[in-house]
Formats: C-alpha cells, structure tokens, sequence
C-alpha cells in the first residue's frame, strides 16, 4: 500500500492536533453530553484532528467500555468535518481489538501509546508496534515515542515492514534528540508531530515537525491555531508571542512531573462553565490556592 493512499491522514497530523478531555458526571461516569458538547466547541473553532484516548483524555483511568464509548462518541461527532486519530495501547491484543473497533466505526488513523512497560527492548518496541499495525493495515498508525533510548533506524525498520506507520508523535523534551532521530528515520517518510505541545512547538518545527498536539486547544483553539499559523508561516517571533501567552498554564500543568497536566485543564474548562472539575486518580483535583489563578487564564483567553 503506498503512502499516498494516506494522503488525508498524513495532511491531518501537519495540524493542531487536538486531545480532548474526558468529562465525568458526578456519579464519576463519563458525561456524555458535556463530552460531545465539548467536541463541538472545538469542531466549530476550526480544529480538524481529534485524538480520543489520549493522555488528555486521561486514556490509562478509563475502562475498556469507556475507551469505546469515547472513540464512538468522537467519531459520531466527528462526521466529515475532522480526521480521528484513536488512541489504542496496552496489551498487543487490547490494542489490536482497539485498532479494529475504531476501524469499524469509521476511524482513518490510530495513535499507538508507548509500551507500558519495564522492560522495552528496541526490537521489542519494533514487534509491538508491528503487530498493531498489521492488525488494520487500512489505518494510518502513529507511534507515541517517549522513550529516548529509542533511535531513528528503528522506526525506519518498521515501516520498512508495515508502509501504514505514517507519522510520529514525538515527545521526547529534547529539541536536538528529535532532529537527529527525525533524519535517522526519515525526514520527508513521516509526518512529525511534535508530542509535547504548545511549549516545545516553536522548536520542533524548526527542526522538521509540522503538527503538534494540544491539550491546551480544549480551553482556547484560537490560541493553538494562532500559533501553528505562526509556525506555517516561518514566522517565529510570533509564534513566541503565543508561546509568552501560553507560558505560565503550560508551566502549571508540567509541573511535578505533569502532576496536574489534566487537572489544569479540566479546571479551565470548569471555570468557564464547560465541565466539571473532576478527574480520577492517580491525577488529583487542583487544591482551591490554585483555581483562581487557572481561572483567569482561562477567562483572559475567552474574551
């Protein structure tokens, strides 16, 4: 199959590509109205690329039931008016049946969280990722690469065997790592999506990525699009004016560890009306000296 035969997905993954936030009801289910209201809000402000089960998404606390209803959810929503990227990850054979589901209900592309594991083997890392892939070799397959260990040669190796690995989400924090491991695999094979977001956007892009991934966009997608405009263009110096903007919600979110990562969001999106705060563990509301600071960002943004 040859990779033009993937030329809507590979153009999806050069955008803002969105992770959505999973809202839960108050008996802690998911809240599938405040969902799907949610999506619409980022359909109808221009974003066209929605990844389900990602971490934003809070993809590890869910229940195998609730990754289905949010990947259906999604492409319901969805229509013709944006690509779905779903999330899929645990075991080969969860991710496989993962893969085949979002398949069925009309998915173009699916996202291959890193192996949760302790022991990732470099030609381990290339079978799992095989194995999926074979699994729906109509679907666009996107590696999530975290690990820095991991070197380019072997991405090259599997989509040597499996042409539907098309692009990357790379989210190592390290600018120069990416541009090595991009040319080492393949600058112009694969789409490279820079996987830790606004904040390491500007310098991906200089160094060959043409997506980033957003779980900012759920609050704001007039600042996520106003900075992939910026980086479209070559114009830097703007894009780090979004960057000063985005600055201080983005620290509080990576800070800890990315302990409050979600949280940060989702109390966004509380503040201005949109969903409850609540997130599950091992993730943990923001403590009250928090909220208001958070709040302001996301009132600041909305005007």
């Amino acid at each position: 199959m040859s990779g033009a035969v993937f030329e809507t997905q590979r153009a999806a993954l050069a955008d803002v590509v969105a992770i959505p936030v999973t809202p839960f009801a108050e008996d802690g289910g998911v809240d599938q109205d405040a969902h799907r209201a949610l999506l619409r809000r980022l359909l109808d402000g221009g974003i066209r690329t929605l990844t389900p089960n990602g971490n934003t998404g809070e993809f590890y606390a869910l229940t195998p039931e609730e990754r289905r209803l949010v990947t259906e959810s999604t492409l319901d929503e969805a229509g013709d008016r944006a690509v779905v990227l779903v999330g899929v990850g645990h075991d080969i054979p969860t991710a496989a049946a993962s893969a085949r589901h979002a398949r069925e209900h009309g998915a173009r592309m699916v996202m291959v969280h890193q192996p949760v594991h302790p022991y990732v083997s470099q030609s381990g890392w290339v079978d799992y990722h095989r194995a999926i892939a074979a699994a729906v070799p109509e679907l666009g397959v996107v590696p999530y690469v975290r690990n820095a260990q991991l070197p380019g040669a072997r991405l090259a190796e599997l989509a040597d065997a499996c042409p539907n690995v098309i692009g990357v989400k790379y989210a190592v924090p390290d600018a120069a790592k990416f541009a090595a491991f991009a040319r080492d695999a393949g600058l112009d094979r694969f789409v490279w999506v820079a996987g830790l977001a606004e904040p390491y956007a500007p310098s991906y892009f200089s160094a060959g990525a043409t997506g980033f991934t957003s779980g900012l966009v759920n609050v704001a997608p007039a600042v996520s699009l106003d900075m992939i405009e910026a980086l479209r263009s070559g114009d830097y110096p703007a894009a780090m004016k979004v960057w000063e903007q985005i600055r201080r919600f983005e620290e509080l979110r990576a800070a800890n560890g990315s302990a409050d990562n979600v949280t940060v969001v989702k109390e966004a999106l509380a503040a201005l009306g949109l969903c409850r705060r609540d997130v599950r563990p091992p993730s943990r509301q923001l403590p009250e000296e928090g909220r208001a600071e958070v709040a302001a960002i996301a009132t600041g943004w909305s005007l």
